[in-house]
C-alpha cells in the first residue's frame, strides 16, 4: 500500500509536467500574426533591398536559415526549388541567412544552387534586430504570408508549398 501511494504521486506529478509543457508557446511568430515589417540592405550594389512592406498585395514566403544549420539550409533549398519549378508562381520568396560572414553565405548559395533575387544575409547573425523581431531561435523557421502580410502557414514543407501552388 505504501508503494501504491508513491506511484500515484509520481504519476500525478509527471502528468502535470507534461500538461504544462504542452501549453508552452512555440518560438517565433504564429499563424494569424501580422509579420513585422523589415528592411535589409544588401552589402553589394547588384542585389536589391528587401522591404517587406513593398510586397503587400503578393503572397510572400519568408525563409530564415543559416549555413551552419543543416535542416534550415535543406528546407530553404527545397522551397526555392519548388518555387522555381512551379508552373503557377504567385509567391515571392525572401530568403534570409543569419551567417556571420557574407563569404560563407555566398558559397552556401552557390553550393545549394539557390537562385532567387531576394536572397539576403544578415551578418549580425542572431544578434540582429530581424532575428529578435521575429523571435527566432536556432532551428529557424519559415512563414507563408498572405497578400496582407498575415502569416497563413508556419514551417511549411516543400510538399505543402507545392500543393498550395498547384
Amino acid at each position: 500500500m505504501k508503494y501504491v501511494k508513491w506511484i500515484f504521486v509520481v504519476l500525478l506529478i509527471s502528468s502535470l509536467t507534461s500538461f504544462v509543457e504542452k501549453d508552452k508557446p512555440t518560438g517565433g511568430l504564429n499563424v494569424g500574426d501580422i509579420a513585422p515589417d523589415f528592411k535589409i540592405e544588401s552589402m553589394s550594389t547588384e542585389q536589391p533591398i528587401a522591404e517587406l512592406s513593398t510586397m503587400r498585395g503578393k503572397y510572400v514566403l519568408l525563409s530564415f536559415w543559416a549555413s551552419y544549420d543543416a535542416h534550415s539550409r535543406m528546407q530553404n533549398a527545397s522551397l526555392s526549388n519548388v518555387l522555381r519549378s512551379a508552373s503557377r508562381n504567385n509567391v515571392e520568396m525572401v530568403s534570409v541567412s543569419f551567417d556571420d560572414y557574407q563569404s560563407i553565405f555566398k558559397e552556401t548559395i552557390r553550393k545549394d544552387q539557390i537562385v532567387t533575387p531576394t536572397c539576403f544575409v544578415e551578418t549580425k547573425g542572431e544578434s540582429s534586430g530581424l532575428f529578435k523581431k521575429y523571435r527566432l531561435s536556432r532551428g529557424f523557421t519559415n512563414y507563408l504570408l498572405d497578400d496582407n502580410g498575415v502569416i497563413i502557414a508556419k514551417n511549411i514543407s516543400a510538399a505543402e508549398l507545392s500543393a498550395y501552388l498547384n
